[in-house]
């Protein structure tokens, strides 16, 4: 099948080239001349395991093409799938200017039957205001669907999530254009759900603000447990072997952060604040990741006192492994308080270095684990990278002002590190 992607951003670029490794014929447009002639030389804007790769050998054969031409793009495409950023306004409201000015220029050119998804996350109801907006701009007449595919993408693993999706969700009233959407998917050979357009658009934010409420639940059982000598590994594993419960995202830490979970959580609360309905749970569960991201400065403060003068090191900066992303990244709120009462940064991350260094230019950017915690007071361990399991930490110790360790993922062995002469605070563990 002939497809075009608009948008070569994240969802866009890893849908593009993995339709592409299936088999499909794919133009992925972009407004931006420049993105698309770093794209067209298998450059990468942004890091994800795997894509790179998946660019290039997608290139070589022959089955992706990266064009700013939309007429070119949707030309012979009887699926063309809008995938641009809908980022948070100030106020929490998604910003779907973006997806509202794709679709205007793809009105003006179209003059065959199109199946038009909106992948991008959207608020409930945008599907059907975006067709308004798609037959108000159409200078020829033509029969359209406008259908809502939600992606389920995660950083770090977002090419095998696309290739072998645990769900698709379909959110269409076309028989037509389930249809062709089938016949694009075939090669995923995955579970395909079948809904309205506006439950399709609401499984994506409910899915996200359920994850998050779980994230933030357990955080909150690891505050209790350290006020009472139990264990957040141990509860949340004693909780994990109830089948209802399971163990995914049950692992306490310093909140969540990323471009998903903020964003739709604020998203979701500024939809119901327009209808009259209050999301309380919702709400509390964005109010307890922000407390859990400055809760390694309580530590600190209780360890080494006024932070004033001290040199602390953090150890990862991305919101998780994997990514290159720092939105909404706990490392960002850490660095701002530490900075803020007069402490040194000094920090290391193994992708995401240079755009932390962009926003805080006064922080000392480390080699690695070791040049990083040099002279430092305390390290905090922000981001569960790989590599900082098998760290030296002998080595780290001999190099560190005061041996201090705050483990904000609880990655590393407590029990260990504390027969080193480590000092050693997790996050909920007795």
């Amino acid at each position: 099948m002939n497809i075009c992607v608009i948008g070569t951003g994240y969802v866009g670029l890893v849908t593009g080239v993995c339709l592409a490794k299936a088999g499909h014929k794919v133009n992925c447009y972009d407004i931006d001349q420049g993105k698309i002639n770093l794209l067209c030389k298998g450059v990468v804007p942004f890091y994800e395991p795997g894509l790179k790769e998946l660019v290039m050998e997608t290139l070589s054969s022959g089955t992706i093409e990266f064009t700013s031409d939309l007429l070119l793009a949707i030309e012979d495409c009887p699926l063309v799938i809008v995938a641009v950023g809908t980022p948070c306004r100030e106020n929490g409201e998604a910003d779907i200017s973006q997806v509202i000015a794709a679709v205007k220029d793809l009105a003006c050119l179209l003059n065959s039957y199109k199946v038009i998804i909106i992948k991008s996350t959207v608020p409930v109801g945008t599907c059907t205001y975006i067709e308004n907006v798609i037959r108000q701009n159409m200078k020829n007449c033509c029969k359209i669907d406008v259908v809502s595919n939600p992606e389920f993408l995660r950083e770090g693993s977002a090419i095998r999530d696309m290739l072998y999706a645990d769900r698709i969700v379909i959110g269409s009233d076309s028989q037509e254009a389930i249809k062709v959407i089938k016949e694009a998917y075939i090669p995923f050979g995955r579970l395909i759900f079948e809904t309205s357009r506006e439950s399709a658009e609401l499984i994506k934010y409910a899915s996200n603000a359920f994850l998050a409420t779980k994230i933030s639940f357990i955080n909150e059982m690891a505050s209790f447990c350290e006020k009472v000598g139990a264990d957040i590994k141990d509860v949340a594993k004693g909780m994990g072997f109830d089948p209802r419960i399971g163990f995914q995202f049950l692992k306490s830490g310093i909140g969540f952060g990323g471009s998903c979970f903020p964003k739709d959580l604020k998203g979701l609360i500024k939809a119901g604040e327009k209808i009259g309905y209050d999301f309380k749970i919702i709400k509390e569960a964005l109010n307890v990741n922000e407390i859990q991201k400055i809760i390694p400065i309580q530590k600190l403060r209780n360890i080494l006192g006024d932070l004033d003068g001290k040199t602390v090191a953090l150890w990862g900066l991305s919101f998780k492994p994997d990514t290159d992303d720092i939105r909404e990244a706990p490392s960002l709120d850490i660095i701002a308080a530490l900075l803020n009462k007069g402490a040194a940064v000094k920090v290391f991350d193994p992708i995401a270095q240079d755009k932390v260094k962009d926003i805080f230019p006064q922080v000392i950017s480390g080699q690695n684990c070791y040049d990083t915690v040099s002279g430092s007071h305390a390290v905090i361990l922000v981001t569960e990278w790989e590599e900082f399991k098998n760290v030296d930490f002998m080595k780290v110790k001999s190099l560190m002002a005061k041996p201090v360790i705050i483990d904000g993922r609880n990655l590393l062995d407590a029990q260990e590190l504390k027969e080193m002469g480590f000092v050693y605070l997790g996050i909920g563990r007795k």
